[in-house]
């Protein structure tokens, strides 16, 4: 093969590629997921995970999309954040959201809810911190996005606002304590005290419980950084959902994630993992207490999401597609 003719295989099969990346950014898929954290005997509950729509007036298919989903009956909605990429995707997330309206719901904001997307170079995201790469005035100058309105559409949906802060959630007379932070990302992470004994009073309706004996707590952050993940495993929390790493994006049959865009590992870019992991050649177990009376060791699930939507300036995808998650909560074994 002359180089000339191996240059045009090259092209061809980059251009090809490419044509496939941009499918699949725009080829989304329902997952269905169990997760064993309930107490034998409870029914089962089911979330809708939705993240990282970055949605602009461009965004119509994914739009309906997402209303589609609302033929599922979830119990329970979750947004983790990162919902626009421009303004304009305002009048579209109060579309997509609507047919949730009613449904007990909880979010979280991520960095994007805040600041318009503006472009940047992808080859930043190899690098151990992108931030590093941040430009400090040019940072500063980034256009604010209607954040005010967005959080309103949400809270009129009747979801509780988790910007560090905590909440309860009633399911067919079940309660579930809620926990979150706003981005950690963006550093406006402030994790909220765990609540006196005085502030659960008059709390209506028996408790989901999980299999460690307590309440069921459900933990939402935008992007998933282990401070957070370490301050919510410490406390008790059953599960824990987050978004914003798109489930690396760009990654490799065989090989996975490249990057996470966080300090998470690779392996847990998207998907339901443990938190913390077993120590090497240890089974899981429900640890100890330490002195404040929380279970330092004890293993909580944790659920990224590999989101909907990309930046509108690198919309491809590739062994990576787009997602929301139904997640039923089953009785641990």
């Amino acid at each position: 093969m002359t180089a000339p003719t191996a240059l045009g295989v090259v092209g061809l099969a980059g251009a090809g590629l490419l044509g496939y990346a941009l499918l699949e950014a725009r080829w989304p898929v329902l997952r269905r997921v169990d997760v064993p954290v309930l107490a034998r005997g409870e029914q089962p509950l089911t979330i809708l995970h939705l993240s990282d729509l970055h949605l602009t007036d461009r965004t119509e298919a994914r739009v309906a999309w997402v209303r589609d989903l609302a033929a599922l009956g979830p119990d329970v909605v979750v947004n983790t954040g990162d919902n626009l990429s421009f303004a304009s995707g305002l009048e579209p997330l109060r579309r997509a959201l609507e047919p949730f309206s009613g449904l007990p719901g909880a979010f979280v904001l991520g960095d994007h809810d805040y600041r318009t997307t503006v472009f940047k170079l992808p080859t930043r995201y190899l690098l151990r911190d992108p931030r590093t790469a941040n430009d400090p005035e040019r940072e500063a100058a980034i256009e604010e996005l209607p954040w005010e309105e967005l959080r309103a559409i949400q809270v009129d949906n009747g979801w509780v606002d988790l910007t560090n802060a905590r909440g309860s959630l009633e399911v067919d007379g079940r309660s579930i304590e809620l926990v979150g932070v706003d981005d950690p990302h963006a550093d406006r992470d402030l994790y909220p005290p765990l609540p006196t004994a005085s502030a659960e009073d008059g709390r209506s309706g028996p408790p989901v419980v999980d299999h460690w004996g307590t309440p069921l707590r459900l933990g939402l952050l935008h992007a998933p950084y282990r401070r957070v993940l370490d301050a919510m495993a410490a406390e008790g929390v059953g599960l824990a959902l987050a978004g914003h790493t798109h489930g690396g994006q760009l990654c490799l049959p065989g090989v996975g994630a490249l990057v996470t865009n966080s300090d998470l590992d690779r392996g847990r870019a998207s998907g339901l993992s443990r938190w913390p992991a077993p120590a090497t050649g240890s089974p899981a177990s429900p640890g100890r207490q330490d002195a404040a009376g929380a279970n330092s060791h004890r293993q909580m699930h944790l659920h990224v999401s590999a989101g909907l939507g990309t930046s509108p300036y690198t919309p491809v995808r590739l062994a990576c597609r787009p997602e929301a998650t139904l997640l039923t909560l089953l009785p641990a074994s």
